[in-house]
């Protein structure tokens, strides 16, 4: 790891005409290091999806944005599928359901790298391969609803991978699935973004999931970032209350203790 990816000062960002008058992010300021595996851990509507849409660029229209959002990473803002992928909780809402598994992974390739279809086809081919999905010839031509829901999950990420981004994104990526796959997508992420330098936002409400495998973990509440740091401090020695309810709250007598999981 080395440098700063992102930066975020003084982040708000609120919906509309919220009756309340209450922000979705409020004044969040966070270091993205480049090469790192981050956490965004938070219960539902403690702003951690909002911080994933506010970084790529996808609010919905109407949202309002304070503070400032820098990319000394990168030099200039991110470009949508070209230096940063997405990976969605429910991939079968993410995928096209009348368009091959094959033409959608291709096209991120194709459009953002300048390939030709069959260079695309050729490249989606090899992405298959590398999140591990079965008989890649067979899947190119298949269709999403003829896979699992973890294999559905795996061409998620090839197809947000595609275009060789800076930057990979997962929001809630393994939440829809079983403990089981959630085990293996995560392995699967922490391999990709090693092999290939990516940084990666892993945003999960499952702190005992992402302690497994991230450098640091950021903890969000009710829109506010309440705690940043190694993930081996913040387990060991958290500084707020909060935090220290979320890592008790996966603590009991068939629970190994969460520190004994961070890699050293």
């Amino acid at each position: 790891m080395s440098g700063i990816f992102c930066s975020l000062r003084q982040l708000s960002v609120t919906y509309g005409r919220d009756r309340n008058g209450a922000a979705a992010l409020d004044g969040v300021d966070l270091d993205i290091v480049a090469g790192e595996r981050l956490a965004i851990i938070g219960e539902s509507g403690s702003g951690k999806s909002t911080l994933a849409r506010a970084l790529a660029g996808l609010l919905p229209e109407g949202a309002k944005v304070g503070g400032e959002m820098l990319w000394p990473g990168l030099g200039h803002p991110p470009r949508a599928g070209r230096d940063f992928g997405l990976v969605f909780q429910d991939p079968g809402s993410s995928l096209n359901p009348v368009l091959t598994v094959g033409e959608q992974v291709a096209e991120g390739a194709r459009r953002h790298l300048g390939l030709s279809w069959k260079q695309a086809y050729v490249r989606a081919w090899e992405l298959l391969g590398r999140v591990r999905i079965p008989q890649p010839d067979k899947a190119m031509r298949a269709f999403p609803h003829q896979l699992s829901g973890g294999q559905r999950q795996r061409v998620s990420i090839a197809a947000a991978i595609a275009a060789k981004p800076a930057l990979l994104i997962a929001d809630e990526a393994t939440s829809a699935l079983d403990v089981v796959v959630q085990a293996e997508i995560v392995r699967l992420l922490d391999g990709l973004v090693r092999e290939d330098g990516m940084t990666l936002l892993f945003i999960t409400h499952d702190i005992a999931l992402a302690s497994g495998f991230v450098d640091r973990i950021a903890v969000f509440r009710n829109a506010k970032l309440v705690e940043a740091g190694p993930v081996r401090s913040v387990l060991s020695a958290p500084k707020s209350d909060y935090t220290a309810a979320l890592i008790a709250s996966h603590r009991d007598l068939a629970t190994p203790p969460l520190i004994a999981e961070v890699p050293a």
